[in-house]
């Protein structure tokens, strides 16, 4: 009669699934491997670039050459002693 050739249809689908499941475990831990090195070096690009580019300190203002332009306008006559010596108090935060 009828004589089987081979493993029957359940055994090949079991083997099937044993086959994709190893395959997709073994996919997912290398995703997970080659994130963290991406991850890695991206950390490590960054870290580079902030050493290469310190942040920049914000300019001081220049006092001496405000009371500088101030005196100028005050021996031109154009603000008064009152108002010198009134920005001269504002300018220094006196």
């Amino acid at each position: 009669m009828f004589r089987r050739r081979g493993p029957g249809l359940a055994r090949v689908a079991v083997g099937t699934a044993v086959v994709a499941g190893t395959a997709g475990a073994v996919s997912h831990h290398q995703q997970q491997k080659y994130a963290a090195k991406d991850q890695a070096a991206y950390d490590e690009q960054v870290a580079a670039q902030q050493a290469q580019a310190p942040m920049a300190a914000p300019d001081a203002p220049d006092y001496a050459a405000e009371l500088e332009q101030l005196a100028q306008l005050k021996a031109q006559g154009i603000i008064t002693e009152e108002e010198f010596e009134a920005k001269k108090k504002q300018i220094l935060g006196i």
